[in-house]
């Protein structure tokens, strides 16, 4: 497959032409507890961004996102779990669209009824591979060209976990957007919550609701 179509095929993605439905109608979380006092203000973490107003939760065996650990959701997003393609392009763009540097896409938190963005949520295809590894994999599994690149260790909620942030070219548009994901451990899994600016979001628009999602983290059932 040439960079042209996967390029193609991850916007789709973007678009969210993938996500099945069932949102998470959980009652609305408490504030978000165990994140990091802001200690980084400006480019490029970004942590004097506010969290998001919670409104709900989700995570957890039958929910929309079948990941084992739990977190709240922005008020207005919604949690869709992410379903391999069927039919005839099955085979073409199923691996294009669910994989990426060793991971596969788990679900997906919508936030453009609220003007936001996305949140994708991705599980390590190895089970011990670490949290920096899982980053490294999955900021250089997109065929973008990456710079910039740099690390944090910190407490998501009730996890140790590794954060990075970089900048990624895209090899069709040419346009450079800034990228934040942060990895965690829990029952045998290594999770990667991704965010990232874009073409019609800014991090106004995914930030809140990222740091919401990754200060509130806790062990799902």
């Amino acid at each position: 497959m040439d960079t042209r179509t996967r390029v193609a095929l991850s916007t789709a993605l973007t678009l969210g032409l993938l996500a099945g439905c069932g949102d998470d109608t959980a009652a609305p979380a408490g504030p978000a507890a165990g994140g990091p006092a802001p200690q980084a203000t400006g480019e490029p973490w970004y942590d004097e961004t506010t969290p998001a107003s919670p409104g709900g939760t989700t995570g957890g065996t039958g929910s929309p996102c079948p990941v084992p650990v739990s977190f709240p959701l922005a008020d207005g997003w919604t949690a869709k779990a992410i379903e391999p393609p069927k039919g005839e392009l099955a085979e073409l763009v199923g691996e294009a669209l669910t994989k990426r540097g060793g991971t596969t896409v788990r679900c997906e938190v919508d936030g453009r009824p609220a003007g936001g963005g996305f949140l994708r949520i991705w599980a390590a295809d190895s089970p011990t591979v670490t949290p920096r590894a899982a980053l490294e994999s999955f900021a250089t599994g997109a065929e973008e060209t990456i710079a910039g690149q740099q690390f944090r260790d910190l407490r998501a909620g009730g996890f140790d976990a590794t954060e990075m942030t970089w900048l990624a070219t895209s090899p069709l548009t040419e346009e450079e957007s800034r990228n934040w994901a942060l990895a965690v451990q829990s029952a045998g899994q290594t999770l990667v919550f991704a965010v990232n600016e874009g073409l019609i979001t800014e991090r106004t628009d995914v930030l809140p609701a990222y740091r919401l999602a990754v200060r509130g983290l806790a062990k799902g059932e």
